[in-house]
């Protein structure tokens, strides 16, 4: 029989579910600022054999949020635009509950919910996990590090020329701001060109790089700032 949870007993029996996890592990919040604790015991489980996966659905994220994300590479990452379920599952149970995975949620909210088991609820587990595999269909995988495949604003790049200028290993590559300046054009003209030649793609109000992009030796790096595109030298961007 499912079991009604209150703020005190969620936050303790997420803790419980993200410990006893073995195979499978999927937390679903449209808002992530994941605390202290929580980080403690999803870096503790790298090098097990769970599989992690978690779905946000708010673009506003703390630049350190999305930096400790990058660095945990057991943890598979996706976005689902309009999300709105709050979900915390493994191969035995899940917390379904108005409980975001963020840190004010969990200390200063009035929060409640109910842990649905595999053994003893078996319809509504597997209905709960229906849903959840649908909702990991339909979102997007979300990349860091070298393979990232999402930028800043327009703004926030040009003012990643500091990170451009303290680095010597970008070889023949430009940001995005010193290739418009090669070009005499405005990094938001240069934007809008890359994404009419396919270089770029525009979902959610952010850039992604494309697979064209990725086979012409475009990427992206991160630096002091976050990320930031780079491009050849010799790219073509003439009208």
């Amino acid at each position: 029989m499912a079991k009604f949870l209150s703020t005190t007993s969620l936050n303790f029996y997420l803790e419980e579910l993200i410990k006893k996890s073995t195979k499978n592990l999927i937390l679903i919040s449209p808002y992530l600022k994941i605390n202290a604790r929580l980080k403690e015991l999803l870096e503790f489980r790298s090098d097990s054999d769970l599989k992690v996966r978690i779905v946000y659905g708010k673009k506003e994220m703390a630049q350190s949020e999305l930096d400790w994300l990058a660095g945990q590479r057991h943890i598979e990452v996706r976005f689902c635009k309009n999300l709105h379920a709050k979900c915390y599952m493994n191969d035995a149970n899940a917390i379904i509950s108005s409980l975001n995975l963020y840190e004010f949620s969990q200390v200063n909210n009035n929060e409640m919910g109910v842990l649905v088991t595999r053994s003893a609820d078996t319809e509504a587990f597997t209905d709960a996990f229906e849903e959840v595999s649908r909702i990991l269909r339909i979102s997007d995988l979300v990349s860091f590090g070298d393979s990232a495949a999402e930028s800043l604003d327009v703004e926030t790049d040009q003012a990643l020329e500091e990170d451009e200028d303290e680095s010597s290993d970008h070889g023949q590559k430009l940001t995005t701001s010193k290739l418009a300046k090669k070009h005499k054009m405005k990094t938001s003209d240069v934007m809008t060109r890359l994404c009419e030649l396919e270089y770029l793609e525009l979902r959610d109000g952010r850039h992604y790089l494309t697979d064209k992009a990725k086979e012409s030796g475009s990427e992206v790096r991160k630096g002091r700032h976050g990320f930031y595109f780079l491009w050849l030298d010799s790219l073509n961007i003439e009208i």
